[in-house]
């Protein structure tokens, strides 16, 4: 399956390095395009490695919760190539276009949306997409620079995921709906198949 078709990011917080591997793959396998290890996960530097090191060169890896440029330069020397953070920083956006990686920052309001697109970003996060609404997201899509990725994250799970993809969101981070630390991988993989085969059907 093409791993650019979905935009959905698998978010395995709590992720151990010893479990990484294995789940992502079941993950990739199901059809999503992007795995991201938030960094306050255990040794989530190490898990970044060895998913990177597991697949080809071409799957989106990602670093989570990057809240600094150091955040933003570790992450990239373990293999990210997708750096998704909580806020708005300008120079954790700067940081992360100049290495050449993706970033997607998390914005609330659409002040944070245009800051993040002055720093570089192509993606936002909605976050948490609870508190913006599919309504909210709408409202940001008329006013946003045509091509901008809208994200949401936070509270999206396979019983809203439909709504999300109908109102033009380009992908969705999935977080505790698809994965808990100690979660099984053919259990994890089963959820996101559904959730793939959810967001292909919208």
């Amino acid at each position: 399956m093409n791993q650019r078709t979905t935009g959905l990011v698998a978010i395995l917080r709590g992720v151990t390095p010893d479990d990484a591997v294995a789940v992502a793959e079941a993950v990739f396998a199901a059809g999503f395009d992007a795995v991201e290890v938030p960094l306050n996960s255990p040794d989530p530097l190490e898990s970044v490695r060895r998913i990177r090191a597991a697949g080809p060169a071409h799957r989106r890896v990602g670093a989570g919760t990057v809240l600094t440029p150091d955040d933003v330069r570790s992450a990239a020397d373990a293999g990210a190539s997708l750096v998704v953070s909580p806020n708005t920083r300008p120079d954790v956006i700067a940081e992360t276009v100049r290495l050449g990686l993706e970033s997607c920052p998390g914005a609330a309001t659409p002040t944070e949306a245009f800051a993040a697109l002055d720093a570089g970003a192509r993606s936002i996060k909605l976050f948490p997409s609870s508190a913006v609404g599919i309504d909210g997201m709408r409202a940001w899509s008329s006013v946003l620079p045509a091509g901008t990725a809208l994200v949401p994250v936070g509270g999206v799970d396979v019983g809203n995921l439909a709504d999300w993809a109908r109102a033009g969101a380009a992908g969705a981070g999935i977080g505790t709906s698809l994965y808990r630390p100690g979660d099984q991988p053919d259990v994890v993989g089963a959820r996101a198949a559904e959730l793939v085969r959810v967001w292909q059907q919208h």
